[in-house]
């Protein structure tokens, strides 16, 4: 009872008090100043880095860490918080959530950058990495270091059993199948994963699988309801910028409902300034730091512009009024909410299979997820001890947790993930902040490269 009321209590201080909220809301206005709005000024360069082919190495790729970034950043909640935000905040919120996204990316730069720059190179072609390298080798703070790797491993702990319970939850309702054997199988699947061998690493290889498949599938059919209700863009469009700034939301008070929805979910969404990514971050097999800035800079905007935007349509173009009874597209006080909501918008684009399509959409995005906590994990574990048994004692817990979670929902474990989330994000930004410069100028020095490449590039093809 005393940990539950500690946890309890410092939640409501960081999440209610929206404490966290101010935070990174700083740190990505700091970081987008300081860096001359990088993200903006450079987004061609941004959008061009994982096209570019890099040199053969037997060590883990840009394509890759993205891949596992993108596999965390991306879960269940892309669709259920995303919901939430516009049941409750209308489609304005939408809008607060594409302005988090664009200034968080430069958050992302900074941390990843400076997660290359301080990382540990073990064996020949691996590293490892992480806010908590940075704490060790750049500020001598590993003790500080070890507090942000516990409060890792208690967040992904708490993400495993949200993530399986809403896999056996959104299969069991939808086709009255048992949860306990769902949680069962996808038990088995996961630790098939885990413990399964690959020619880097059996989770990144998974993911490399995974992430494109799960994106395709979704943007496919989200393309489609764009297409087909494409004469209705306009005004969803101007129905989500009039309720960002609407007078009726100013002088009603609701305006700040509408904002802080989309601020809060736009930047718990997208991980800016948690320094999550920083794990996936630091493995990369590259030379330049800010280029693997870039690669995370650009998960952000995946995260939040693309795959929270699509939920947002879908629900936005079926129309409230077909969807709950309501009238217009204002969507708050709708008699569904959550996955419910989403599943019927879906029903009214593409008919019955919008039911099994959400379940697929939720048994990859939530398993994605649970991989790569799982890495992020072994990895934070591994700042702590280096003996292979406590690895493998992580992994097992992880498996276990589906399972837990597979069965029914703990909401107290849920609430240990806000706290490690909670934790680390205020540990990443309090002592982060301050190395800003340092990853600027590593932006610097890319740019150089760049330059002296496009200047190559230029030359041999007056050459030819």
């Amino acid at each position: 009872m005393i940990i539950k009321s500690l946890i309890d209590g410092v939640n409501n201080f960081l999440w209610g008090k929206n404490i966290l909220v101010v935070m990174l809301i700083g740190a990505a206005i700091v970081s987008t100043v300081a860096s001359r709005f990088m993200q903006f000024r450079l987004f061609g360069t941004i959008m061009s880095v994982l096209t570019k082919k890099e040199k053969d190495k037997n060590g883990i790729s840009s394509l890759e860490t993205f891949f596992l970034g993108t596999a965390c950043r991306v879960g269940a909640g892309n669709i259920a918080g995303v919901v939430a935000a516009i049941t409750v905040g209308g489609p304005g919120s939408l809008f607060w959530m594409w302005i988090v996204a664009l200034f968080g990316a430069a958050t992302s730069f900074i941390e990843a950058t400076l997660a290359v720059l301080y990382r540990d190179k073990i064996g020949k072609d691996k590293y490892i990495g992480g806010t908590p390298w940075i704490l060790k080798n750049r500020l001598k703070l590993g003790k500080i270091g070890v507090v942000y790797a516990i409060a890792s491993i208690l967040c992904y702990v708490g993400v495993t059993q949200v993530m399986a319970n809403s896999i056996t939850e959104s299969v069991a309702s939808a086709y009255s199948i048992d949860q306990k054997l769902v949680a069962v199988i996808l038990t088995l699947i996961v630790a098939a994963i885990i413990f399964g061998k690959g020619k880097k690493d059996a989770i990144i290889d998974t993911l490399n699988k995974i992430v494109p498949f799960m994106a395709t599938l979704y943007l496919g059919v989200v393309i489609f309801v764009i297409v087909t209700n494409f004469s209705q863009i306009p005004k969803m469009l101007l129905n989500i910028f009039e309720m960002a700034f609407g007078a009726k939301e100013i002088f009603g008070g609701g305006i700040g409902i509408v904002v802080m929805q989309g601020v809060r979910r736009g930047l718990f969404s997208n991980e800016a300034g948690s320094g999550n990514s920083n794990y996936a971050a630091a493995v990369v097999d590259v030379e330049e730091p800010a280029k693997q800035g870039m690669v995370q800079c650009l998960g952000v905007f995946v995260d939040t512009l693309v795959v929270c935007s699509a939920t947002a349509f879908v629900i936005l173009l079926a129309g409230a009024e077909k969807v709950s009874g309501v009238n217009g597209m204002v969507l708050r006080g709708a008699e569904l909410s959550g996955m419910a909501l989403f599943q019927e918008s879906l029903k009214v684009h593409i008919g019955w299979i919008g039911i099994p399509f959400t379940v697929v959409v939720i048994f990859f995005f939530s398993l994605s997820t649970i991989l790569a906590v799982a890495y992020y994990g072994k990895n934070a574990l591994n700042f702590i001890s280096e003996k292979v048994f406590a690895n493998i004692v992580y992994q097992i817990s992880i498996i276990l947790m589906v399972y837990i979670g597979g069965i029914q929902q703990n909401f107290f474990v849920w609430s240990l993930a806000d706290f490690g989330l909670g934790i680390m994000t205020v540990i990443n930004i309090a002592f982060l902040s301050p190395l800003i410069g340092e990853a600027l100028n590593e932006l610097k020095k890319y740019e150089l490269v760049l330059k002296k490449e496009k200047e190559i590039n230029r030359a041999e093809k007056m050459r030819g």
